[in-house]
């Protein structure tokens, strides 16, 4: 991953693996470089034990090697374990923020 190429705000995917289904909708998995154990909803899919899972989510911080990616918990993982979905676009403003002087 290319340093500086990854900023707050970002939309970023992170490429999980199935460990088990706890319930009828919700798997826990297994994020690369986390070594806390994590569990997501999963209601769309029937994914089983072993298989990829995508997860996305906000940057929120960047910094020395490594993302916090907002995952509904905040989670900190390696910056080269994380790839990029959307840049982060700033919201373009349509009148200027001081009035015209009169």
């Amino acid at each position: 991953m290319v340093k500086g190429s990854i900023n707050i705000g970002d939309e970023v995917a992170i490429t999980a693996t199935v460990r088990r289904r706890v319930t009828k909708d919700w798997v826990s998995v297994w994020i690369p470089s986390y070594n806390q154990p994590h569990s997501t909803v999963d209601r769309t899919s029937t994914v089983k034990q072993g298989q990829p899972i995508k997860l996305i989510g906000d940057v929120t911080r960047v910094g020395d090697g490594k993302v916090t990616v907002n995952l509904g918990v905040p989670l900190t993982v390696n910056a080269d374990t994380v790839r990029l979905v959307t840049a982060y676009v700033p919201p373009k403003r349509k009148t200027p923020l001081v009035d015209k002087a009169t």
